[in-house]
C-alpha cells in the first residue's frame, strides 16, 4: 500500500513516529484554520470599509477566496501527502479546462 509507513521492528518507536507525525499534521491544521479564519475576517472588513471601491473589492475577494481553496485542498484535504498523485492530477486538468472554457467564452462574448 501507498500509504502504509515502514515499520523499524520496534513497537515502541514506531508509536513514537506516529505520534510526532500526528502532532505535526494538527499543528499544520490548526494554523491553516487559524488563517483561514483571518483571511475571512479581512474580507468582511474590505467589503465594510466605505473607501475602497467594488473595483477593488470584488477581485481581493476572489483572490482571498482562491488562497482559501488552496489552503483547504492541501492542509484539509490532504493534497500535500504522498501518494495523491492522481487525485492532484485530475484537479488540476479540471481547473485548467475550467479556467480555458471561461476564456474562450468571454472571449467570444467580448470580442
Amino acid at each position: 500500500m501507498a500509504n502504509q509507513q515502514p515499520t523499524s521492528g520496534n513497537p515502541r518507536v514506531d508509536i513514537a513516529y506516529r505520534k510526532k507525525k500526528n502532532a505535526e499534521e494538527m499543528r499544520h491544521q490548526v494554523i491553516t484554520f487559524a488563517l483561514m479564519i483571518f483571511l475571512t475576517l479581512v474580507a468582511f472588513a474590505a467589503v465594510g470599509y466605505a473607501d475602497f471601491s467594488g473595483w477593488f473589492v470584488v477581485p481581493f475577494i476572489l483572490l482571498l477566496a482562491i488562497v482559501q481553496v488552496i489552503f483547504q485542498l492541501y492542509y484539509f484535504m490532504h493534497m500535500s501527502h504522498k501518494g495523491h498523485e492522481n487525485p492532484q492530477l485530475f484537479l488540476f486538468t479540471g481547473v485548467l479546462v475550467g479556467a480555458v472554457t471561461i476564456l474562450a467564452f468571454m472571449t467570444v462574448i467580448w470580442w
